[in-house]
């Protein structure tokens, strides 16, 4: 007889339960341990916005039926992602997410066009969460990169303690990656260049005279602190500090006060770092409303678009507040989030923002914005990815949307996680995977019928799945067949074998993976 609980047959290398004081134990602990589940105005990523969020309601709220449960790999506990708007052409990217709140676990996820679950990690103890998922090159090949940890640990709100991980296309990890090889990194954003070097952020808490914008003269402040890191060794290449070029004056976020008049005052909340077309660097800065240029050698400002100080004239239809992720786009335009919400509420919705600029006469013109259908106003997170054609795909931050415009306004792709879910940001883009490990099986009876289940977490290229057993582990046959259908697919066993397998294949019929045997009767 079968037992009344499934029998699976799972990956050998699943990743192990953490030893005490692993290395992201010490990591962590290194900063000093913080409660995650910050909540409050204005961070640049908040665990807990409810408010915002039961403004935007419209979607059901969470519950177990957002919850995706396998028989085969029972140790995953997946939020489900509905898809709203078909896209046209579901097999033109992958949905990469992070989703850290609601429900299940947390952790990297990466869904098909439809909403299938094709790949997800839950993130290792200690850290609590998964941000910035998606797909870069490193070594001329196509890695996976993300930023896990736990958020608020420095004593400010949407603050990172954590570090960058790359996995490969067979999602083994290649490399970790901390500020100057030893100091956490803040989360906000990581970009690997083809010189091999990684661009992020790391907020540093220093002394600072607060005179100038009405604090004390012994105050503290969060220093937006740029580094460049050699990926191979760690070793420090570039930095740059915005306390040495940006004055506190152009901040628009308030002097902590109350409870919170001994933390650092986070007056620059930098979120996004991008290498220009000409090699120096696109800022952008969420508490002082403005994207900088920067020189790569020298480390001055070149301009800033929008804020107090902008070098260029932007019309009220251009302007942007509380934003991220600013962009330079194949076309010469400047593309960004704009939130219109945080501290203070600019605006009633959010949007993806392009802009085209004339550096020479030092304008802003409005050029396109992707508003959703609903509005949605998000005062935290928030991400806008070029996509071919002039496509662009807007993801809605703490609110659990992802959007794909025609470059004319047109929503082609629409779909959300848990409506009490997040993704710090949403990207899209081709990826293809073999994972290193085994596909998994598990068994049930179901109306007094064997059924198998067979999933393997992270391949893309399955097309059929095929069911082969036997009264032998040496004779086994096939005894079941069937297309995939999705992140865990059923097929029905017609004999009564004592042994049993899980072969995928490609749809050129070629043999791809193979699950472990397992005895039909434990």
């Amino acid at each position: 007889m079968i037992p009344p609980s499934p029998i699976s047959a799972m990956p050998d290398n699943l990743p192990e339960p953490p030893r005490r004081w692993s290395r992201r134990q010490l990591l962590i602990a290194g900063g000093g341990l913080a409660a995650a589940g910050l909540a409050g105005c204005g961070a640049g990523f908040v665990i807990g916005a409810d408010s915002a969020r039961e403004a935007n309601r419209g979607a059901e709220a969470g519950g177990a039926d957002n919850l995706l449960n396998f028989v085969s790999r029972p140790d995953l506990h997946v939020q489900r992602v509905v898809v709203s708007t078909p896209a046209p052409d579901p097999g033109a990217g992958h949905v990469f997410l992070t989703p850290g709140q609601g429900k299940g676990q947390f952790g990297p996820l990466i869904v098909d066009a439809t909403g299938v679950p094709v790949w997800f990690r839950p993130v290792p103890e200690p850290a609590t969460v998964a941000i910035d998922l998606k797909v870069q090159k490193y070594q001329d090949k196509p890695v996976l990169t993300w930023w896990e940890g736990l958020i608020g640990g420095t004593g400010g709100l949407g603050i990172g303690q954590g570090e960058f991980v790359i996995f490969d296309n067979r999602y083994r990890e290649v490399t970790r990656i901390r500020a100057d090889g030893v100091t956490q990194a803040d989360q906000h954003d990581l970009k690997i260049t083809d010189r091999g070097t990684a661009l992020f952020w790391v907020y540093r808490p220093i002394s600072a005279d607060l005179t100038p914008v009405g604090g004390p003269a012994a105050g503290a402040l969060h220093d937006g602190v740029l580094q460049e890191v050699d990926i191979a060794t760690g070793k420090l290449v570039f930095e740059w500090r915005a306390s040495d070029h940006v004055p506190y004056s152009e901040s628009f976020a308030p002097l902590p006060t109350g409870d919170s008049a001994l933390l650092p005052y986070d007056y620059f909340h930098a979120n996004s770092v991008a290498e220009d077309t000409d090699g120096n660097l696109l800022i952008s800065a969420r508490h002082t409303w403005t994207i900088y240029k920067v020189d790569r050698t020298t480390g001055d400002v070149i301009w800033r678009l929008g804020g107090r100080k902008s070098d260029f004239t932007v019309p009220a239809a251009a302007a942007f507040s509380w934003q991220h992720d600013a962009r330079r786009r194949t076309d010469g335009t400047i593309s960004l989030f704009d939130n219109a919400a945080g501290i203070t509420k600019e605006h009633d919705r959010s949007r993806g923002l392009i802009l085209t600029l004339d550096e020479q006469a030092k304008t802003a013109t409005l050029a396109h914005e992707y508003i959703h259908p609903r509005r949605l106003s998000a005062a935290t997170q928030g991400s806008m990815e070029e996509r071919p054609e002039g496509r662009s795909f807007v993801g809605w931050g703490e609110l659990p949307y992802f959007t794909e415009f025609a470059e004319d306004g047109t929503v082609l792709f629409d779909g959300r996680l848990p409506s009490d879910s997040q993704s710090y940001r949403a990207s899209r883009a081709t990826w293809t995977a073999e994972p290193a490990d085994q596909p998994a099986v598990g068994l049930r009876r179901e109306a007094g019928k064997l059924v198998a289940y067979a999933s393997w977490n992270g391949a893309t290229d399955i097309e059929t799945w095929q069911i082969r057993a036997g009264r032998q582990p040496g004779t086994l046959g096939v005894v079941a067949e069937g297309d995939r259908t999705g992140f865990e697919t059923a097929l029905t066993v017609t004999n009564d074998p004592e042994y049993l397998r899980a072969d995928a294949f490609a749809d050129n019929g070629r043999l791809l993976g193979s699950s472990a045997i397992v005895p039909v009767r434990a």
